[in-house]
């Protein structure tokens, strides 16, 4: 095969690649290049309400919003208000020991949470939890709000 007939083949493929790549970034629309910053403050942000005073939580969650908690599915603030302030311990305290952030279609971000819960103050055996969020941001772009919420305690 003469070198050019080679060499335009190159050109072929690494145009099609380049071309998917495009197709692949206006799929996601505008990615928010501190995805991975934002997940995290989040994820601290979140964990520091809910340790503190749930109801404040509120502001986190719209008519859209669905929680799954532990398989059952809570849709819009009000049901999902009503689920988080009436769990069955007294205190708890969130230990996140993994926060991974992926952004997700038009700006949002997608951040998977590990870590420990110490309920009702017990630290030596904690329970082990996992969390997943789709943040969104506001119409204005000034800040975020949680679209869906899944909630799982992970058993050994």
């Amino acid at each position: 095969t003469p070198p050019c007939t080679l060499k335009a083949a190159a050109r072929r493929r690494r145009d099609h690649r380049a071309a998917r790549m495009m197709g692949a970034q206006s799929m996601l629309g505008q990615v928010n290049p501190q995805f991975n910053e934002i997940g995290k403050a989040f994820a601290d942000h979140y964990y520091k309400m809910f340790d503190s005073s749930r109801a404040q939580l509120q502001s986190l969650y719209q008519g859209e919003s669905m929680l799954s908690f532990e398989g059952e599915q809570h849709q819009g603030m009000t049901a999902i208000m009503q689920k988080l302030t009436t769990l069955n311990f007294q205190t708890v305290l969130h230990i996140p020991k993994t926060v991974d952030c992926h952004p997700g279609i038009n700006g949002a971000i997608v951040v998977f949470v590990t870590g420990n819960l110490a309920v009702d103050g017990n630290v030596t055996t904690p329970l082990m939890y996992s969390q997943t969020f789709t943040l969104v941001p506001t119409a204005d772009k000034s800040n975020w709000w949680i679209l869906n919420d899944i909630f799982r305690l992970n058993y050994s």
